[in-house]
């Protein structure tokens, strides 16, 4: 099993950590009151908490969604925060250009679902000698993984890690297998659940994506028994005010109970890891 550090824990070593944030990084001052909040919310809970945000939400369905600040100013915030906060922080880099700037300020970058075979893309974050977490698009079968996986290797990346977001399932929809978390692991690399993205409806609104947040605890509650090394929610204060991905996402409010229940669970299903 690949093993790499990430802040003060082990990826890959049974600690079970949570990548939590928001779908966007909307507001410098709402970055850090998002940050802070579940730093404090982690701390007091004893977990492992990277801390994420998309500088660049590149792939929205419309042209007139918000985007975010751009690479420069968005790696400068994060970079700010995980300094600050003395936390690991991750966002998604879209081209071998971003991932020269991010990789000044983030600890692990995160390649989306949708560039996840992108030769290029995953040639230059292997050679910032940071770890990389590869999204599984959509469109993937989980030993499909396997020729990414080699790319990252071949490029001499040791440290990396595979995100299940659910599949695609006919028009508008996911659905999110968990055979596929066994699957993925059997090859040898850590795998994180994308619990908010899974119940993602693509294109359900029209002009933006729908969701069905309300069911992300419920499947990061099953990935978690079925054994995951992390678990990816997006967290937003105030979800339906959310510039991106807003019924996807759980409210701030609820997190820490979603959390105890989760730890309580890893602790009943894998004791001693």
């Amino acid at each position: 099993m690949i093993q790499f550090p990430l802040g003060n824990f082990t990826v890959g070593s049974g600690e079970l950590f949570f990548i939590l944030g928001p779908c966007g990084l909307e507001e410098e001052d709402f970055a850090w009151r998002m940050a802070r909040a579940l730093k404090e919310i982690t701390d007091r809970l004893g977990v492992n908490f990277v801390f994420k945000a998309s500088y660049d939400k590149a792939n929205r369905t419309s042209v007139d969604s918000y985007r975010g600040p751009g690479v420069n100013e968005g790696c400068r915030i994060l970079g700010e925060i995980g300094k600050e906060l003395d936390v690991p922080v991750t966002t998604d880099v879209h081209t071998p250009e971003e991932i020269e700037v991010a990789a000044e300020a983030i600890d692990i970058l995160q390649i989306p679902a949708f560039l996840c075979r992108q030769t290029d893309l995953l040639a230059a974050a292997a050679k910032t000698g940071r770890p990389v977490n590869v999204k599984k698009g959509q469109f993937l079968a989980p030993w499909d993984i396997e020729p990414i996986i080699g790319k990252l290797k071949h490029f001499d990346c040791q440290q990396f890690a595979i995100t299940e977001r659910g599949t695609t399932f006919g028009y508008n929809n996911l659905v999110a297998d968990m055979r596929s978390l066994p699957w993925v692991r059997e090859q040898g690399v850590p795998v994180i659940f994308d619990a908010t993205h899974s119940v993602q409806r693509p294109g359900g609104l029209g002009g933006t994506t729908g969701g069905d947040g309300a069911l992300a605890p419920v499947l990061a509650r099953s990935a978690v028994a079925a054994g995951v090394d992390g678990v990816f929610m997006e967290v937003h204060e105030d979800p339906s005010k959310a510039l991106s991905d807003g019924p996807n996402q759980i409210p701030l409010s609820e997190i820490e109970t979603v959390l105890r229940r989760l730890v309580a669970i890893h602790e009943a299903a894998h004791p001693g890891s």
